[in-house]
């Protein structure tokens, strides 16, 4: 028997581009204890693997009620690679869907022999292609990543290992070269180091996630229906990360319709792509997340705060799919003025005021499109639920 361990020491999630860093080992314990003979046959103290590959594939599953997918093979954002279909290593064996993405495998070793106690250790890495899909779990179109690690003894079927993973797709990290600093206009210093350390993907993408979230100059949206204006909205920006929240005010002092309460609900709206289908006349789905629910009525000014969870999934867009993020906001305002406000005494310096049993009011509708974009890898596998190690027995 081997025992085979994987584990990915940085957390399971990552952008799309990164290199992935995998620490593979294979371990002989030994023969059995309860064998009940006085010495192991030699056979039992040495195993020999034939062979071991690592690959990396994204599996999509898509709801057939929803979606209607072409024929011939899903549209792919990388070659899948056709060498899995011709050896014994089968990574997408047993797995639901269809495969939109495969890099080629990697072969760890052949022919390895361990003696009892014995463990060799492999490291695997491997660049996600910038132009994959991310992981998303909707309503109709699910993609989900594996590292899958295939083994097999002699005269014995093969093993697969799958570590799943998360993938965070930042758009417009195709060339880094735009990022990093040119040669000619970098500052000739004599007390710098000659060579200067590039920065990484993930540095890149940490920088131009803080740029494009920064707070800059706020917006103001005047909410307002046919008989007059309800409130003056402030929000301080409209593009937010996994994880921020999202601050807005609400001013109630100069409008005209009293409003009695509002609630705002994040909402993210999955749209399946004209050309996949099922029915033309098939809506979007729409996803609640995180709802802010406050009672307004005779109130000047309040503030709203909503959390975007780190588990949602950004904006995003594929063959198939495009998902997009909106605040949906409702009002219930009054049709007609309430009656002169009765007033009980409490005290010298206190009163409060009775309202009426039942009041006529109208629900007024509004969505504001927001964008949301990815967070830190690292933050993100904070509170991620999957698991960067697992093991199998060979």
């Amino acid at each position: 028997m081997v025992e085979v361990l994987a584990n990915l020491s940085r957390g399971p999630v990552f952008l799309a581009g990164e290199t992935i860093h995998c620490d593979i080992s294979f371990h002989h314990p030994g023969p059995p204890s309860n064998t009940g003979r006085t010495e192991s046959p030699r056979e039992n103290n040495r195993v020999t693997l034939a062979w071991a590959s690592v690959q990396i594939i994204c599996q999509c599953t898509v709801s057939e009620s929803r979606v209607l997918l072409p024929r011939g093979p899903l549209p792919s954002t990388a070659d899948v690679s056709s060498t899995g279909c011709d050896t014994s290593f089968v990574p997408n064996k047993g797995e639901r869907g269809s495969t939109v993405l495969s890099t080629k495998p990697k072969i760890l070793f052949c022919d390895l022999t361990l003696t009892a106690g014995q463990t060799k250790s492999f490291k695997f890495e491997d660049a996600i292609p910038t132009d994959s899909p991310p992981s998303y779990r909707g309503q109709a179109v699910k993609y989900s990543y594996k590292i899958i690690i295939g083994t097999q003894r002699f005269q014995q079927p093969t093993k697969l290992l799958r570590i799943p993973f998360r993938v965070l797709v930042l758009y417009g990290l195709n060339d880094l070269s735009v990022y990093n600093e040119p040669d000619e206009v970098a500052p000739s210093n004599p007390f710098l180091r000659p060579k200067q350390k590039q920065n990484t993907i993930l540095d890149i993408a940490t920088q131009v996630m803080a740029t494009v979230t920064a707070r800059k100059s706020p917006h103001s949206f005047n909410i307002t229906n046919s008989q007059g204006r309800v409130a003056k909205l402030l929000l301080f920006k409209q593009a937010f990360k996994l994880g921020d929240d999202i601050v807005g005010v609400f001013d109630f002092k100069d409008g005209t319709i009293p409003c009695v309460q509002y609630s705002v609900t994040l909402q993210s709206e999955e749209q399946i792509s004209e050309e996949c289908r099922h029915k033309m006349s098939q809506g979007s789905a729409i996803t609640s997340y995180v709802k802010h629910q406050e009672m307004c009525l005779h109130v000047d000014e309040t503030h709203m705060s909503i959390p975007i969870p780190l588990t949602a999934s950004p904006g995003f867009i594929t063959d198939i799919v495009c998902l997009r993020w909106r605040l949906h906001f409702e009002f219930v305002t009054l049709c007609e003025p309430l009656d002169p406000a009765e007033l009980m005494e409490i005290g010298e310096e206190f009163s409060s005021w009775r309202g009426p049993a039942n009041i006529n009011v109208e629900t007024m509708i509004w969505d504001l499109p927001i964008k949301i974009f990815p967070s830190n890898p690292v933050h993100v596998s904070s509170v991620t639920m999957m698991k960067s190690a697992n093991s199998i027995k060979v």
